[in-house]
């Protein structure tokens, strides 16, 4: 099978637009056509369905997009090995970052990888736990901080730090001399908490199902800095980690009485391939925990 089409293939699909699938590639559209017909035809299936502007893929292309992804995943691992193999190193560490590990955490150990190892770059990209494991899963980066719990089989992963959860609420908050939290009084107050695709949220989410708990969450956002300010101006309480409430005034933290730990690790794609400059960024960080 010619990868060059299976490359065509999953360009499609994902802009589920011919147009604008050639202008990605930068080929010409009549040719992106035929060679997704030529596709089609040696695999004696129709991948997608036709619909005015807009195509969308069938079962069979369904299937056929996922062992695409990888296999188009694997030749650029084997591309980059090879290079690595006559010395030319990629010299990119590509990390997924959640907010609050972003904020408060990596910034010092960025900052001493470079200076260790100035000609390496580091693009670190912020998201939520899920998110990142489906990065690391489609190959957009290297390695991903996220919890132990609930890991892909796809992936593995070193343990990197526990860190207990916690309420956190304004000095003038009816809460803030308690000593312990229990989980009726914090899902009792409105509430500002990531959106969902975080493990603090996944978190809470679950013990608010188990407790049989409603949570009221008056706001939902991504951006830590947000949620520190709405805390702080006593709108709502939330919860966050340890090693961020650890760094910021203006804030009290409450242990729950049932304590909340949180293991989180350093992932990567069980069978995708670690740069020289991936392995050296995580003995790094492993070394420096």
């Amino acid at each position: 099978m010619d990868t060059r089409l299976l490359k065509y293939f999953v360009a499609v699909a994902e802009h589920q637009n011919i147009t604008h699938a050639a202008k990605a590639l930068y080929i010409a559209q009549p040719a992106l056509s035929v060679a997704i017909k030529k596709l089609e035809s040696q695999l004696e299936l129709e991948l997608f369905r036709r619909n005015d502007r807009k195509i969308a893929l069938t079962n069979e292309g369904e299937v056929l997009l996922t062992h695409a992804k990888l296999i188009l995943q694997q030749i650029d691992d084997a591309t980059l090995a090879m290079k690595e193999l006559r010395g030319l190193e990629k010299g990119e560490v590509r990390l997924g970052v959640p907010s609050i590990m972003g904020t408060y955490y990596f910034p010092d150990v960025l900052m001493a990888f470079k200076s260790r190892y100035p000609k390496l770059k580091l693009t670190m990209v912020e998201a939520g736990a899920q998110s990142i494991q489906k990065m690391l899963l489609d190959g957009e980066i290297d390695l991903g901080i996220t919890q132990v719990r609930n890991l892909p089989e796809d992936l593995d992963s070193d343990h990197l730090l526990r860190s207990q959860m916690v309420a956190v609420v304004s000095p003038e908050h009816e809460f803030s001399t308690k000593e312990t939290l229990s989980f009726k009084e914090f899902f009792s107050q409105e509430l500002v908490m990531f959106k969902q695709g975080y493990f603090h949220r996944e978190r809470l989410d679950s013990i608010c199902k188990q407790e049989n708990l409603t949570a009221d969450f008056s706001f939902e956002t991504n951006l830590l800095p947000v949620i520190l300010k709405i805390v702080k101006r006593d709108f709502a309480i939330s919860a966050l980690l340890e090693l961020a409430t650890a760094n910021e005034p203006d804030i009290v933290s409450i242990p729950f009485s049932e304590p909340i730990f949180l293991d989180i690790s350093i992932a990567w794609r069980k069978k995708g391939y670690l740069s020289r400059a991936d392995r050296t960024f995580l003995e790094f960080v492993k070394q420096n925990n």
